[in-house]
Formats: structure tokens, C-alpha cells, sequence
């Protein structure tokens, strides 16, 4: 139709260094617009990224029969996969967000290196940011390896890569471990009525004790967190002691899992 010769057309090369061996890293990322070469580059110097099977009752019944519940739970968390409701249903019915990291915890547990394609591409920015802060950190504790492809620019200081490739140019870039941004965290009193937004996603209970003091956890102008404090009656009450008061729930919305805001109010509070 567009009259295009296609033996010349159709090859695509690229031409230049991946140092990588010439030291120590865990985290890279090849970096680039869609059709740039990313995943061409991923898969011939890394290999396939493994595909993994999703058919259990729940998403936990899918992991590695060798891994133990406990060893499970770490690989969740370390993804900010908290929402221990949502471990117990089958994959077809989480959330693109609950999904994008449920497959990324097996990645973690279940493959020597870690080798993603389309990194972050089906999540908002902010569960695309706050998930690259969490995997990085587990990577870079348990000394493992971790390369991804992606076309989002903005999750570089949040994954914090020790090196970067633009197929695009053939630039290579090694970086230095740097803080993740900064974030403005306001802890402040809310209505007894936030709970709704909160109960669906508690481990044990929807229930809060209707006396509870309630506190809702923003970060910016969003509200992240919730905990509802209790008074706590005490034996030597009526002595000259303090009121003494107790967390009684604490929830952190999924999409900011990952961050380490839950222990924020208990801390604070």
C-alpha cells in the first residue's frame, strides 16, 4: 500500500555498550519510548521474563509450593501487596494495581534474577512510584538483581537503578544511590464516617469501636492512613497517672502500601 521495501525496512539494530560487569549492582532499567528496542535489548542480554500461571482459589495457593507462608507474607509485603483480604482471592478479581504486584512478589520469590518487561505500565503514576521505592529496597537488602524495561521516566527516583540504558541513543548511565523524593506527610483528626473508606481493606475486622478517636494520615492533600485511637481503662486509674490510650485500628490504603506510612500514626500518636 505504502509501497515500503521490506527486506530493508523491517531490521532494526543497535549498536553499542552494556557495561555492566565492570561493577557491583542490583537494580538497572532500560529506559526508552515504546518501539525503541527496550524489550529486544531485555530479553537477548537477561532472557525471557518468566511467565507464571494465576488458576488458584486464591492468589497465595499460586505461589512456589516449597515457599512457606511466612517466606510469602515477606514477598507481599516487600511490594506493598498488604491488603491480607485480597492474598485470599483468586487473581481474576484483583485490581491492575493488587495484580502488577502480587506478580511482582512471586518474581521475588521465585527467580534468581528478576527480569521485568512493561514495568509499571498498567498502574497509575503513584502505585508506580511507591511499588519501584518498595522492590528496591528488597532487592538491595536480600543482594539480588533487578532489571526492568519501561517507558515511564518517572519512576528513576523512586527505583533508584544503578544504571540506566536508552536503546533509543545507546546511552549508558551509572548512577549513584540517591534518597527517593520527599513527601509531606500531616497526621490530623477525621470524622468517624473516613472509616468506610478504610474497613474493606482490615486484615481482621470492619468494625471500629464507636468511641474511637479518629486520625486520618495525608500525604500532600490525599488522604493515605487511617488509625482510631482508644481510651484505655486502667486499674490504678484516679492516682495522678496519665490517661493511657491504645491504636485500636490501623489501615494504609493499597495504593500506598509500600511507603512504611502505617507505623507514621502509631509512632506519632
Amino acid at each position: 500500500m505504502f509501497d515500503v521495501p521490506r527486506r530493508t525496512k523491517s531490521i532494526v539494530e543497535w549498536h553499542g555498550e552494556l557495561p555492566i560487569e565492570n561493577g557491583d549492582w542490583n537494580v538497572g532499567l532500560i529506559l526508552g519510548a515504546s518501539g525503541s528496542g527496550k524489550s529486544s535489548i531485555l530479553r537477548h542480554v537477561f532472557g525471557e521474563p518468566k511467565e507464571f500461571k494465576w488458576g488458584g482459589a486464591s492468589v497465595i495457593d499460586d505461589f512456589d509450593k516449597k515457599k512457606t507462608m511466612v517466606e510469602i507474607a515477606e514477598g507481599c509485603r516487600a511490594v506493598g501487596f498488604n491488603t491480607i483480604p485480597s492474598w485470599l482471592r483468586p487473581y481474576a478479581v484483583l485490581s491492575n494495581g493488587e495484580r502488577f504486584r502480587v506478580d511482582l512478589a512471586r518474581r521475588l520469590l521465585e527467580c534468581n534474577d528478576v527480569v521485568v518487561d512493561e514495568f509499571t505500565s498498567i498502574v497509575d503514576r503513584q502505585v508506580a512510584q511507591i511499588a519501584s521505592h518498595a522492590v528496591q529496597k528488597y532487592i538491595r537488602k536480600n543482594k539480588r538483581r533487578f532489571v526492568a524495561a519501561s517507558c515511564h521516566y518517572d519512576i528513576v527516583d523512586w527505583l533508584q537503578p544503578d544504571w540506566i540504558l536508552e536503546p533509543v541513543t545507546m546511552k549508558f548511565i551509572r548512577r549513584s544511590l540517591q534518597r527517593r523524593p520527599e513527601l509531606s506527610i500531616t497526621i490530623c483528626r477525621v470524622p468517624y464516617s473516613l472509616w468506610e473508606l478504610f474497613a474493606p481493606f482490615h486484615y481482621m475486622s470492619a468494625e471500629l469501636h464507636p468511641n474511637a478517636r479518629c486520625f486520618g494520615v495525608y500525604v500532600g492533600e490525599r488522604i493515605a492512613a487511617f488509625a482510631g485511637v482508644l481510651y484505655r481503662p486502667m486499674s490504678n486509674a484516679g492516682r495522678g497517672l496519665s490517661p493511657v490510650y491504645g491504636i485500636s485500628r490501623v489501615v494504609t490504603l493499597p495504593d500506598w502500601q509500600g511507603l512504611g506510612i502505617g507505623p507514621m500514626p502509631c509512632d506519632t500518636l
